[in-house]
């Protein structure tokens, strides 16, 4: 089954972690989704640790992903792919 549609396929959690803390850093990832995590001395490995576990906060990264880098989005046209 072909995934061309979807914005995710290939791309792991810890890639779209990896990548939303560069642009964001934790400070504007906990503005935008308030989780612990991303608060309180945040780091890759706990965060993904708590995103791995839990459903609803994996599904906001990925939607914060989606709107920040997916090149149908007309306000991210001038960001780098990957």
């Amino acid at each position: 089954m072909s995934q061309k549609n979807n914005p995710l396929h290939g791309v792991t959690l810890a890639a779209m972690l990896e990548r939303l803390q560069a642009h964001y850093g934790w400070e504007g990832l906990a503005q935008r989704i308030d989780v612990n995590c991303f608060k309180s001395n945040p780091s890759h490995k706990s965060s993904l640790k708590f995103l791995r576990r839990t459903e609803w906060a994996r599904a906001k990264i990925e939607a914060l992903y989606i709107a920040t880098f997916h090149t149908d989005n007309p306000w991210v046209a001038d960001a780098p792919k990957g």
